[in-house]
């Protein structure tokens, strides 16, 4: 507060000292770096619901400057004594968009490229086709009769604290398995499957459901939990309506529906991780309109 008077005073009083101050490169890198970290926390802010917040402590900024522009002894008094309690608060209010910035970060092909993370995948990618073939041909055929499912299929965020929460099964990839997990008035038909790999391995797991307000008031639990975690995890769901047998694709917290047995391979082929399969399928993807955001997408 007394560095504002002062160079408050001195703004007032034309008594400004000029420094010379010679530019280095680093200072320009410096700069850049600076420039574009503000400007990503700032478009990251304006995606949540920080943005209102962010209005609002502007506008005690300005409240507080005022203040002590004019001595307000009072005023700053109060403000130094809440400033540490106010700091908290806020990390508090915007904890759950705080991680999900965080868990975005570390997503970024950039980092894990400079950090082994992964573990190396063989040369069928993250599971082989077969697994694609099974997956496909239980859904169509849970599809056919209206069975509804949901199934999960792990990338890199592992789904361990989700997977305790159903029972394990630890078993080969097949269309026979899947339908049976899925069938009516089954003890396992209620919940989600996790496939890690070309394993199912686990079942009846529960998911955490979306707090989109943009959802379609159509879609139901299996849905919202479905894009529930792809929300927060970077796995691809798959879900069957048992109302009207349609197929739905979560991914990123984006969903696709009316997906037909072609469209359904696409996705996992894209997952699938095999040399620059990846990035050719979401390319192709992208420009068929794909991975369309749920408040446009197509019923």
């Amino acid at each position: 507060m007394q560095f504002l008077r002062t160079l408050w005073g001195n703004i007032i009083n034309n008594d400004l000292i000029t420094i010379p101050y010679y530019i280095k490169w680093t200072d320009i890198v410096e700069i850049i770096l600076i420039s574009f970290l503000a400007y990503s926390v700032m478009i990251w802010i304006k995606k949540t619901r920080a943005w209102s917040l962010l209005k609002g402590i502007v506008v005690i900024a300005i409240f507080i400057l005022v203040a002590a522009i004019f001595n307000m002894n009072t005023i700053l008094w109060i403000v130094q004594n809440v400033i540490s309690v106010a700091v908290i608060g806020i990390v508090v209010i915007l904890q759950p968009e705080l991680r999900k910035a965080l868990e975005e970060l570390g997503r970024k092909n950039i980092i894990s490229s400079m950090l082994p993370f992964d573990t190396i995948k063989s040369g069928e990618g993250r599971f082989s086709d077969r697994t694609i073939n099974e997956i496909a041909k239980a859904c169509i055929e849970m599809s056919r009769v209206k069975t509804g499912a949901l199934i999960v299929i792990e990338q890199n965020d592992h789904l361990s604290d989700y997977e305790r929460t159903g029972i394990e099964i630890e078993a080969i990839v097949s269309s026979q398995l899947l339908i049976n997990i899925f069938e009516h008035n089954t003890p396992l038909h209620d919940g989600a499957v996790l496939i890690r790999g070309n394993r199912i391995i686990s079942a009846t797991c529960y998911l955490p459901l979306s707090d989109n307000r943009g959802l379609s008031k159509e879609l139901g639990t299996r849905h919202r939990a479905g894009i529930g975690i792809s929300e927060v995890t970077d796995s691809l769901t798959i879900i069957v309506s048992e109302e009207s047998g349609r197929i739905s694709i979560a991914y990123h917290g984006e969903m696709e529906r009316n997906v037909d047995v072609d469209g359904l391979k696409k996705y996992l082929v894209m997952i699938q991780d095999k040399p620059d399969e990846e990035k050719k399928s979401r390319k192709k993807l992208k420009s068929n309109g794909k991975l369309q955001k749920e408040a446009g997408v197509r019923k």
